[in-house]
């Protein structure tokens, strides 16, 4: 064996060693942080669910009792998405879900959207969007109550030709030089009540996430 050949090999094993040492932290750090990092997601979905959802409503785990979803056109999704389920004495109380508006100005909105067991929404929040700063991004909470129209709409209060921005002749308001952006959130938010109608019962019939089934 040459001596080139003798330096690559010892080279190469030193380099499996650290290697095999920086996975085996990287490994190790991941299960000393997995709980933490867990419990810090939770904490911050309870907390956007929160301002839609206030938790006196219900008193169960929404987190644990989440059901997992299929990806549902009528909610916007080409991806597995979680239906939190609310429950007050092991009694459907409300759900909130997870929607995308696909065609926003910029491309995307999602949106967590609660509705109450008779129909009702609870609120609606903007998660993520890529809308115009100044313009399409007053749906946002933080910058605008805009989104708070939706608070207490129904399929009942609103017939579905209502369903619009007042520029196409429907109920919601918009900010001008702005439509495209609340006419695709006030879409989306019709089309998941719509399925929502017909399809609460099977929600909560749903396994939990948490359960150990």
């Amino acid at each position: 064996m040459s001596i080139y050949t003798r330096h690559s090999t010892k080279l190469a094993m030193v380099l499996a060693a650290f290697a095999l040492v920086g996975t085996s932290m990287l490994a190790v750090t991941f299960e000393a942080t997995r709980d933490n990092i867990a419990a810090s997601e939770k904490k911050a979905k309870l907390a956007l669910i929160a301002q839609i959802l206030p938790p006196a409503l219900y008193d169960n785990d929404i987190i644990r009792d989440a059901a997992d979803l299929p990806a549902v056109p009528e909610l916007g999704t080409a991806e597995p998405t979680l239906a939190y389920r609310a429950l007050k004495d092991g009694k459907p109380v409300a759900v909130v879900l997870e929607a995308i508006a696909p065609d926003g100005y910029a491309g995307k909105i999602k949106l967590l959207i609660a509705i109450k067991s008779n129909g009702e929404i609870s609120g609606v929040r903007v998660v993520t969007h890529k809308e115009t700063p100044g313009l399409g991004d007053y749906i946002e909470i933080a910058k605008s109550n805009w989104i708070k129209v939706f608070d207490g709409t129904s399929l009942e209060k609103y017939p579905s030709n209502e369903w619009k921005v007042k520029k196409d002749g429907g109920q919601f308001d918009y900010m001008t030089g702005a439509t495209i952006t609340p006419r695709a959130v006030v879409k989306a938010v019709h089309k998941v009540l719509v399925w929502y109608s017909a399809n609460h019962e099977k929600l909560f019939s749903l396994a939990g996430t948490g359960a150990t089934t």
